[in-house]
């Protein structure tokens, strides 16, 4: 059995007023190299909420988290350069990096919720269980 950690993928149609949707679920298993999301929009909850809501910009926002996952979101500009107290580094292009990444709060239509954990032997089915217990 290996750690994994994981954030719900909420739907914040109307930020000010702090109702979400769960849409998918993120999880990293470090010692597996494994990240992944999973996701399932179901427009009548959104939209519940919303009315007027732009479904394809959600669904836009969730495709950019499954190219962060994979690595492809930047591939095009390389690894950078990230300044820090003690000088600069070379920053690194991993799944713990990105997962740092996806979990960052952030005040849009698309949040991470807050990072839970525990241990599987198999993180993608793992992942699955999480999306039909979190989220379908």
């Amino acid at each position: 059995m290996k750690p994994y950690q994981y954030v719900t993928l909420r739907c914040v149609p109307r930020v000010e007023r702090e109702e979400f949707v769960n849409v998918g679920v993120v999880l990293h298993c470090p010692a597996e190299d494994f990240l992944g999301v999973r996701s399932a929009v179901d427009p009548a909850r959104i939209r519940a909420l919303d009315a007027e809501i732009d479904l394809a910009a959600v669904q836009a926002a969730l495709d950019a988290i499954e190219r962060v996952c994979r690595g492809d979101a930047h591939a095009g500009f390389g690894v950078g350069v990230r300044a820090t107290a003690y000088g600069s580094r070379a920053q690194k292009d991993d799944a713990s990096t990105r997962f740092g990444f996806l979990k960052a709060p952030r005040s849009t239509v698309l949040q991470p919720g807050p990072v839970h954990g525990g241990v599987t032997a198999d993180p993608a089915r793992t992942l699955e269980h999480l999306l039909e217990c979190l989220v379908l």
